[in-house]
């Protein structure tokens, strides 16, 4: 088991390091976060596996194709915005779409390509139908849009400053992880929600938020200034003043991420306890399923966003 959490776990971080290198030194100007696409959609797309799955296995029906094109549709609609770079031209800063508008646009279309797809169904029988559309709704947006914020924050700003700004977000909140692991053991006393997950405590939560604001910091301080390299972000100036500053943004970032990363966690432990299973899946040996490694991401990506779009590390 050991061997291979820690193959899986070796395989993943050279995969990831090497887009992430490729992403920050070979984008093309206006095309940033390009390289990190198949990860994204990796990662999106076996979260929504594993959700078909779980519904599956305790008798609900699921439509899996339906979901998984859905979930792709929305999650790549926030890239649609670098098809002009790549073709020599500049995105229009007055499209009334916007950025964030396309994948706005991609849930709307995502939700109504699902009924098309019951409706032509339906001359089977109408048994599921009800059960099957909400859960392919609910899971194709539950992931694809906070799989598409992930491009959004990665294109925030100039250069890579939205790089900086994901992997602060990605150290921050699997650091909160961490650390309430690591506090529950030692301190821990009181549990958190013993009926959803036993082996968290209100001590460990207390842990994780301390070890993700001091996480945030210390890629504030020091991380951004060192990938983002003088690049611009979002705003010129925060929406609330000290925002830009390392501990100002670290005390609202670092318990923001926490809380949300741990909803996120509770979350996926409702669905695996509801379906009566321990992982999410068992495409990531050792690890278990791939939403055992996105449950706190996708909760905690909204917040992030916000965050940054506020000042946080400009």
């Amino acid at each position: 088991m050991l061997i291979d959490r820690l193959r899986t776990s070796a395989v993943l971080i050279l995969v990831v390091a090497a887009l992430l290198h490729a992403d920050a030194h070979w984008s093309m100007p206006g095309c940033e976060g390009l390289w990190l696409l198949p990860l994204l959609f990796f990662f999106a797309l076996g979260t929504t596996a594993d959700l078909c799955g779980l519904l599956a296995a305790s008798g609900h029906d699921v439509a899996r194709r339906d979901t998984m094109i859905a979930t792709g549709l929305v999650t790549g609609a926030a890239a649609i915005p670098l098809a002009w770079p790549i073709f020599g031209a500049t995105y229009p800063a007055d499209c009334p779409v916007g950025r964030l508008g396309w994948i706005v646009i991609a849930g709307v279309g995502a939700t109504f390509l699902i009924l098309i797809a019951e409706m032509n169904r339906y001359a089977a029988g109408k048994k599921g139908t009800i059960e099957r559309t909400s859960a392919a709704i609910f899971m194709s947006l539950y992931v694809g849009l906070p799989m598409a914020l992930l491009v959004s924050l990665r294109m925030m700003g100039s250069g890579n400053w939205g790089l900086a700004a994901l992997l602060t977000m990605i150290a921050t909140t699997k650091s909160a992880d961490a650390g309430a692991y690591f506090s529950g053991k030692a301190f821990g006393k009181h549990k958190l929600v013993p009926r959803l997950s036993p082996g968290k405590t209100r001590q460990g939560a207390v842990g994780g938020i301390v070890t993700a604001t001091i996480v945030a910091f210390a890629c504030l301080q020091w991380l951004f200034p060192l990938i983002a390299d003088g690049a611009s972000g979002p705003v010129s100036a925060p929406s609330i003043p000290g925002l830009d500053t390392s501990i100002g943004g670290a005390l609202l970032l670092g318990p923001l991420l926490a809380i949300a990363g741990m909803i996120g966690d509770l979350a996926e432990s409702l669905i695996k306890r509801a379906a009566g299973a321990k992982d999410s899946g068992s495409l990531l040996p050792g690890l278990g399923g791939v939403w055992d490694v996105t449950d706190s991401l996708i909760a905690a990506v909204m917040p992030a966003f916000l965050c940054f779009a506020a000042g946080v590390g400009s």
